[in-house]
């Protein structure tokens, strides 16, 4: 199944309560944000790429920032909408490949966060993307990535990760692994009129290295400032020089 398809028919129906509190992750993203320093500057224009439900979008615009949420899920979006009904986020239902389509805003920050940039059907996709971005960006600018390594592989029990539980569901992720590819099954268990319905969707994505997201960023003359996992996410963040 393609990743879009897998979003529409199974995982947006749940992509929300597997992340859970969405509240606390965006403040949690928020802290991060001035942690590193990150606030509004020149153009105050910021991209969130993979925008989902809102997690980032929504820290971004507290902090000043004026966001456009770009995502390919119309019910994500909608629940983005939902969730900002106040705070002004422009959302835009679009592929975050054609992010050249919206130079003209001239963000001085581009995020794109979650494990997004994994769903793009190959490193030449990735390597676009990130030119692109790049592209686009002001003199200085941010750009930030969160994803998961799928360099290494899991074997055997270890292939079964538990995602979440709660009274009505179950989660569980189940990973096999290619040459180039690891193949991602979402398990659902959910209650309904006390019955357990299993409901089941598989998707790729691509398997990257942060050594090679890092080549491919420095590649076009970013420097990273900030390149480290933080629980189990890989999280870069780059600066624009030229």
């Amino acid at each position: 199944m393609q990743v879009k398809e897998h979003y529409d028919k199974h995982l947006a129906n749940f992509y929300s309560w597997m992340l859970g509190d969405l509240n606390a992750k965006s403040k949690e993203f928020k802290a991060f944000l001035l942690e590193k320093g990150i606030q509004p500057i020149n153009t105050k224009i910021a991209i969130d790429l993979g925008a989902g439900n809102g997690i980032q979008s929504i820290a971004l615009q507290e902090l000043g920032f004026v966001v456009t949420a770009v995502d390919f899920n119309e019910q994500l979006l909608n629940e983005l909408e939902s969730n900002s009904k106040e705070k002004g986020i422009n959302i835009v239902q679009e592929d975050i490949r054609n992010v050249l389509g919206f130079k003209e805003l001239r963000p001085e920050i581009i995020v794109c966060c979650g494990d997004t940039i994994t769903h793009l059907e190959n490193k030449q996709q990735i390597e676009k993307l990130l030119g692109d971005a790049n592209n686009i960006l002001t003199t200085n600018g941010t750009l930030i990535l969160t994803f998961r390594d799928y360099s290494s592989q899991l074997n055997d029990q270890q292939r079964f990760i538990p995602v979440r539980s709660t009274a009505n569901r179950i989660l569980t992720c189940i990973l096999d692994y290619g040459a180039e590819k690891v193949k991602v099954t979402d398990l659902l268990y959910e209650r309904i009129n006390s019955e357990w319905i299993q409901k089941v969707s598989t998707y790729e994505k691509v398997r990257i290295s942060p050594k090679e997201v890092l080549t491919l960023i420095e590649k076009n003359g970013m420097i990273v400032k900030f390149n480290k996992p933080i629980n189990r996410i890989q999280t870069i963040i780059a600066e624009k020089r030229v």
